[in-house]
């Protein structure tokens, strides 16, 4: 389970193009090179895996 701390920090290096950080439950924040921050949802629908963006964050 990722931490406030972890998220706040969560960076991703400059040649890749984002970095994943599993939470739980199928959740994982997204951080861009540029430093955009966006949650997902990875869910399951007649065993087809499918993605759910939550939003944005802004951690100031």
């Amino acid at each position: 389970m990722l931490t406030d701390a972890e998220c706040r920090n969560a960076v991703c290096p400059p040649d890749k193009k984002h970095a994943r950080f599993a939470d739980s439950g199928g959740m994982y924040l997204q951080v861009s090179p540029a430093g955009s921050k966006r949650w997902f949802l990875k869910y399951r629908i007649a065993g087809v895996e499918k993605q759910m963006a939550l939003g944005g964050v802004n951690f100031r």
